[in-house]
């Protein structure tokens, strides 16, 4: 959309508000039965039909249906999900007869007087005569339903709500992977982030209460901020033709500093998780996104096909998802309810997707097996295997087993979920899982011989490069409590391709493995055991971590994110 400011009165100059019209915008679009949403929103060059693109299809509205237009939030949605500081900026359009209505909220003042002036223009021109819903072309989201006996009916929705200042999810992906190119800098505003564990190298996610346009309509005073998901690193852009018309072939950047991700849906976001080369994301409301480079169905949407933005994964569209994780190949997803599925290329590996078989599957499936009437809270995905804890506390591995990587005591592949044995009677708090290795938090009863409770690290697999934090570079084919950290106990854990991070109770961060990039944040370390990483951590207390091939990221209680090790493509946003 051309510049704002140059509309000081737009209703003077209509001329200038329909030129800014038919180039388009981003708005929030309320709908019958969806979740608001950004829309991309224009007006045909014939100024006939109002355009805008929802999950990816082209909608229409033809202007000549329209019976008026009201400024504010006054049809039956806007009463029923009404957010009164957004009152201003919001307006409908009534269409058959006033019995529909399509509802929208612009980011600023300017932007809604431009919209408001451009299309009441439009709109006293046509026809008042009146119309039948033969005049919507392809309008099967539907707009928001407006009158019915007085009463609204079929609202659905819920208005995705992010509180400012909230600090959500960060993390670290691996290798090339498939992006929007964001279209703005994020300058000096600082990124609120929390971390997840994931491995993989090349970019990071991040996502932020802080809105990507700081205007008078979104800006950091609004209760319900939407948050915005940031990206940085070796980030896949849309390409561009030669002739202008576009290419299917994505083009790489380097993404220096954090900019925000373009997409065309309100993404209120409760966790992100990135593979190799594609990402995944679930929002509050339990809806799963993915975008990236597509290989074997581990997008999960059925289809032979890259995005280069965020997609639902209509498959999981009926059910509430509360977390996903991403390894090279595949991609797992778990319920509010503990269910868990998988997708993906199982092809690489036998029991990669953990059904019993090596079969791929292009849409998410439903692991059942041994893990049928449990509870699944958390999963973590290494390159060729992954691992689950229950609600009681039962650790689950599956996948190659090299290196004894599962943790089974041999070196033996699993193509479904198998408990790990020795820790069985103890409870898994949270795992993670690295190329060739895997980490835990178990509680375990303390040494003392009081009836305390204490959480340390376990690890186990490939120790080459003192990964494992056991002092040497033997292979543990069975989970081994790190002896030199005994005296603490910790609450979360990361792993990348060739290190281990781990983050006490008291905020403190220890890493141990390759010294290769820094990425184990204290020089003077030869990482042949655990290291305390202090510098410019100390008198900080570290509230979550997260960890990419070879670089981690840390957020600390003042919202402040602190990272190190690789800075290849840009990807540690320095």
């Amino acid at each position: 959309m051309a510049d704002p400011v140059s509309y000081a009165n737009p209703e003077r100059d209509i001329e200038q508000a329909l030129i800014a019209l038919k180039k388009g915008t981003q708005l929030i679009k309320y709908s019958r039965k969806g979740k608001p949403k950004f829309c991309p929103f224009r007006v045909s060059p014939d100024e006939t039909t109002l355009i805008w693109y929802s999950h990816g299809e082209k909608r229409s509205l033809k202007l000549s249906s329209v019976s008026r237009i009201i400024s504010g939030q006054r049809t039956a949605v806007f009463r029923r999900y009404s957010r009164p500081e957004k009152e201003y900026l919001s307006f409908s359009l009534l269409y058959n007869n006033g019995e529909r209505s399509l509802d929208l909220i612009c980011k600023d003042k300017v932007e809604t007087e431009v919209w408001l002036s451009g299309l009441k223009a439009l709109i006293s021109s046509k026809s008042r005569s009146r119309r039948t819903r033969s005049d919507i072309s392809d309008f099967n989201d539907g707009g928001s339903d407006s009158i019915q006996n007085g009463r609204p009916y079929g609202a659905t929705l819920e208005f995705a709500s992010s509180i400012t200042r909230t600090r959500f999810s960060v993390d670290l992906g691996s290798g090339e992977t498939s992006l929007n190119c964001p279209g703005s800098d994020v300058g000096s505003e600082r990124a609120n982030m929390q971390a997840r564990t994931s491995v993989g190298d090349g970019f990071r996610i991040s996502v932020s209460s802080t809105p990507s346009c700081s205007s008078q309509g979104f800006g950091p005073d609004d209760i319900e901020s939407l948050g915005d998901v940031y990206v940085w690193g070796e980030i896949w852009c849309d390409g561009v033709s030669t002739d202008g018309s576009g290419s299917p072939f994505p083009t790489k950047n380097d993404v220096l500093i954090p900019k925000p991700l373009e997409s065309n849906v309100v993404l209120d976001v409760h966790q992100i998780a990135c593979g190799v080369r594609h990402v995944a994301l679930v929002t509050r409301q339990g809806e799963v996104f993915t975008w990236g480079e597509e290989s074997g169905g581990r997008l999960g949407h059925g289809i032979e096909k890259d995005f280069s933005r965020p997609r639902l994964v209509e498959f999981l569209a009926v059910t509430n998802v509360d977390f996903v994780a991403c390894g090279e190949y595949h991609t797992c997803a778990v319920s509010t309810s503990g269910d868990f599925y998988t997708w993906g290329d199982g092809t690489h590996n036998a029991g990669l997707l953990g059904h019993g078989t090596d079969v791929s599957h292009w849409i998410p499936k439903r692991v059942s097996g041994p893990i049928e009437g449990l509870q699944v809270l958390s999963v973590a995905c290494g390159t060729w295997h992954s691992a689950l804890a229950t609600s009681n506390g039962k650790l689950f591995t599956f996948g190659d087993g090299t290196f004894g990587v599962l943790g089974h005591g041999n070196r033996e592949s699993v193509s479904y979920p198998r408990e790990v044995q020795l820790l069985s009677g103890l409870k898994t708090i949270k795992v993670a899982c690295g190329v060739w290795h895997t980490a835990a938090i178990v509680e375990v009863m303390n040494q003392s011989g009081a009836n305390v409770l204490s959480r340390k690290l376990f690890t186990w697999g490939d120790g080459d490069k003192n990964r494992l934090g056991h002092g040497n570079k033997e292979i543990y084919l069975l989970p081994t409590c790190v002896s030199a950290l005994i005296d603490y106990n910790f609450h979360q854990l990361a792993c990348g391709h060739s290190i281990t991070v781990v983050l006490t109770t008291s905020g403190h961060v220890f890493t141990m493995g390759s010294t290769v990039y820094g990425q184990l944040g204290n020089p003077q370390s030869d990482g042949k055991l655990p290291c305390l990483v202090q510098d410019k951590l100390v008198g900080e207390f570290v509230e979550e971590i997260s960890c990419g091939a070879y670089h981690v990221a840390v957020l600390t209680s003042r919202s402040e994110v602190f990272t190190w090790g690789s800075g290849a493509n840009g990807r540690l946003g320095h």
